[in-house]
């Protein structure tokens, strides 16, 4: 059977909550996008998670939550805060290193997580953990089969980067072996971590033709295993549609401190356009990411362009080769 990538785009009127309810995380994961500076070093109180969800509830739209930290099973209330979702009529999904700390899998349901979603980055210790840190691919491996066996509904995050590129074809057989149904590979993002001191003298972004290279065929044969894969098309020709999400889609990044983007790309800035103050949803003034998403440019992305423009290549006469589109276009084959 031929698997035959389609685009996808965020639902019209469907609303997308990434909702970082601490940052701490008992890893330091060498591309991590976490930024205390920006972001806080607070861990939420259960009833601040129940009253900033609520301030997302919109009659008429559907929504999701993905909750986040650092490592969303470090916080002892996380099973309460899924419940409390689900019972708004959110869609939930629980985005973990693998640890899953607070006996998670036994105080939370399969009834009430839509996905529990597990980072691997690398087949096998020997790729995963330079990255990720000293056993963590095997207490992660051990605890999908666990979560599994329960009956929990399963994903996998692969973050590809120029240490692990060459290993991602070898997922497909560990995929299969686990029983994970669905599998994310996404883009290395120039934030935190990545983006700064920590990152040394080493490149870990991908150039567009090894991307290319790689990428398509092994999401190709994933599905044709039966794995729904997800990711993301990055590069787009000139003649192809980009939309910005910032302008066609209702994403929302929360942040302990109160922070709330629209843009990822824009976390390791205070440029966000919207705060919680006093339990309340409020819109930021002045020059905000959202005045640039207004942008139209050839390089397609305008905060790629402003952030991290030396992830665009130029012609001879100055065009850019593509555009890139950096959160909305995804590719979705199986």
């Amino acid at each position: 059977m031929t698997h035959v990538a389609r685009t996808v785009a965020f639902k019209p009127g469907e609303r997308n909550i990434f909702f970082h309810i601490l940052t701490a995380c008992n890893l330091s994961c060498r591309h991590c996008y976490i930024n205390p500076a920006q972001h806080g070093s607070e861990t939420l109180a259960l009833e601040t998670i129940q009253r900033w969800l609520e301030l997302f509830v919109a009659p008429g739209k559907t929504g999701n939550v993905i909750f986040l930290g650092g490592e969303p099973t470090l916080h002892p209330d996380l099973a309460a805060a899924v419940a409390h979702a689900k019972g708004l009529g959110f869609g939930v999904t629980v985005d973990s290193n693998g640890y899953l700390f607070h006996d998670f899998l036994h105080r939370t349901d399969p009834d009430l997580l839509d996905y529990l979603s597990f980072s691997l980055d690398g087949p096998d210790p020997e790729v995963n953990d330079p990255l990720r840190g000293s056993g963590v691919f095997a207490t992660c491996v051990a605890n999908i089969k666990r979560a599994v066996a329960l009956g929990f509904r399963t994903s996998l995050i692969y973050t590809v980067s120029s240490r692990n590129l060459l290993h991602l074809e070898r997922m497909v057989p560990l995929l299969v072996e686990l029983g994970v149904k669905k599998f994310f590979i996404q883009v290395i993002g120039l934030r935190g971590r990545s983006a700064g001191p920590a990152a040394g003298d080493h490149v870990f972004q991908v150039s567009r033709d090894r991307w290319l290279a790689v990428v398509p065929g092994v999401a190709a044969r994933a599905a044709a295993q039966g794995i729904q894969v997800t990711y993301p098309k990055v590069f787009i020709d000139q003649d192809e549609k980009f939309e910005c999400a910032g302008r066609v889609a209702e994403n929302y990044f929360i942040f302990p401190n109160g922070r709330v983007y629209q843009c990822p790309l824009c976390e390791d800035y205070p440029i966000n356009a919207w705060r919680i103050e006093d339990d309340d949803l409020v819109k930021n003034e002045g020059l905000c990411e959202d005045r640039l998403f207004t942008l139209d440019i050839p390089e397609g992305c305008v905060m790629n362009k402003l952030l991290q423009p030396d992830t665009i290549d130029y012609d001879e006469k100055g065009r850019p080769s593509h555009k890139i589109s950096c959160c909305l276009l995804k590719q979705e084959i199986g």
